[in-house]
């Protein structure tokens, strides 16, 4: 095997209301593939036949995506609420433990959306279950008919919608060459309280979190808020991380 490989961490859904299925959304897949020249490798959030010392022996990267499903709130001390369903339990299980690995073992790690509150709360931080509620805070849901619908056109959805000012001199800076840029916007979780370890390196325009690096990581290991993964292939932002992970991937392999 020639090509570094990546592992992208795989989504529980249920098929009719009746079989439990792993998926990966193919976007991802096809930034791996396209942008980074690696190999995208799905494995299943199911702790029990997923033994991550054995898929971090056999990967040189790791990808952590977005998903429907919340963090639970009980992995950042606060109490569930039904109005922030749906959870993955199975998922923040095997995140959480494989963010820590991914770090200890200098493995590259990358975190979009969810994967970025993910890496926040493996080192202790917490999130709020609807940033849109704080006082000052925009709506950073994907955009919705006036029925209430989300909006059928991917290009709206996806369409860049506020901008990140970046830390200057920082990792996300220095991979740019400047200190703001425009990104899109699809979440409802955001970080509330940085973990001990996570490094702000962007900011939304509101306060929001929307760019982090783990402090001391000895390899790549950073988290973006927004959807990197949608439109690499012509996106100079979302282009120039994926290349800087995948640099981080065929010096690693």
């Amino acid at each position: 095997m020639t090509k570094p490989v990546v592992g992208v961490i795989g989504n529980m859904y249920m098929i009719e209301n009746r079989f439990a299925v792993q998926a990966v959304g193919e976007r991802n897949m096809r930034a791996i593939a396209e942008v980074t020249g690696a190999l995208p490798l799905m494995f299943a959030s199911v702790p029990d036949i997923t033994d991550l010392h054995a898929l971090l022996d056999v990967v040189d990267g790791v990808l952590l995506t977005g998903a429907r499903a919340n963090v639970h709130p009980t992995r950042f001390r606060t109490e569930p609420d039904p109005r922030h369903e749906p959870y993955d339990p199975n998922r923040d299980d095997v995140a959480l433990t494989l963010i820590d690995l991914c770090v200890q073992r200098g493995i590259p790690l990358f975190g979009i959306c969810r994967g970025l509150q993910e890496m926040n709360v493996a080192f202790g931080g917490s999130l709020h279950p609807e940033i849109r509620e704080l006082p000052g805070r925009i709506n950073h849901r994907m955009p919705r008919l006036e029925n209430g619908e989300i909006h059928p056109d991917p290009e709206v959805i996806f369409a860049d919608r506020h901008d990140v000012r970046l830390t200057p001199d920082g990792v996300f800076a220095r991979l740019y060459g400047r200190d703001t840029i425009r990104v899109n916007s699809l979440h409802g979780q955001g970080i509330l309280e940085p973990g001990a370890r996570v490094v702000i390196e962007g900011v939304a325009d509101d306060g929001t979190i929307e760019a982090i690096r783990i402090k001391d990581a000895p390899n790549f290991a950073l988290g973006v808020q927004w959807h990197a993964e949608y439109d690499p292939q012509r996106n100079p932002i979302n282009r120039a991380l994926f290349q800087a992970f995948g640099e981080a991937l065929a010096a690693r392999r």
